[in-house]
């Protein structure tokens, strides 16, 4: 009789065992591994040292990240903001009631790295680096081939700049900027570039930036 009770115990306790590795087995999909694609641009262009440009030091698009057409996979990776310095160039001018400028990315580092896509870009003010208003419009008909810098080789973006002006005050609630906020594109750490020329719109319905994609250069506002 001792004996047969020894048995019913070890059968129940494997069946026990059984039930709780069905259990385990059967998680939800959250448990899973992500998996991410990414597409991978094919063209790209090489850039020349250029001489250097004064340099200046949270959303989507232009207030959190720039934005990549696809991943780059050339030598030395993607330039991040711990190897670019930015700057401004003078542009051609522009529409009326806008102006024309050139954003610089110059490489800052020992080996050549790459750029793909368009900058996220925003005034900020307030001497905080607090942003002013809507972050830049993309143009997405600009040219956006993977952009290869060297050392010291320097990529650019056209940035079109409508005037506060333009707007009536109301809407506008005009603020002078301190300068620019920059996204490279992939990246969600910025640039400062100073410059105290503009005026920003304070509200957040006025759009007044539009940025191309990086190319080597000339950019053309």
């Amino acid at each position: 009789m001792k004996t047969t009770t020894m048995v019913l115990t070890s059968a129940t306790a494997l069946a026990a065992v059984i039930a709780l590795t069905g259990c385990a087995g059967s998680g939800s999909g959250s448990d899973r591994p992500t998996v991410t694609a990414t597409r991978t641009a094919t063209a790209t262009t090489t850039a020349t040292a250029s001489p250097s440009v004064a340099a200046g030091g949270s959303g989507t698009g232009g207030s959190g990240t720039g934005d990549s057409d696809g991943s780059t996979s050339a030598a030395g990776g993607r330039c991040t903001t711990d190897r670019l310095s930015g700057g401004t160039a003078e542009g051609t001018g522009g529409a009326a009631g806008s102006v024309g400028i050139v954003l610089t990315l110059t490489n800052t580092g020992t080996t050549p790295c790459t750029l793909q896509g368009w900058p996220g870009v925003s005034f900020v003010g307030g001497g905080d680096g607090e942003q002013i208003g809507a972050p830049a419009e993309l143009d997405r008909t600009s040219e956006h081939d993977t952009v290869t810098l060297g050392p010291g080789a320097q990529g650019q973006v056209a940035l079109k700049i409508t005037q506060a002006a333009a707007y009536d005050a109301a809407e506008c609630s005009p603020q002078p900027a301190d300068g620019f906020r920059v996204y490279p594109p992939g990246s969600k750490t910025s640039l400062f570039i100073k410059d105290t020329a503009y005026t920003a719109c304070a509200s957040g319905t006025v759009h007044l930036l539009t940025t191309g994609a990086v190319v080597v250069g000339p950019a053309h506002p």
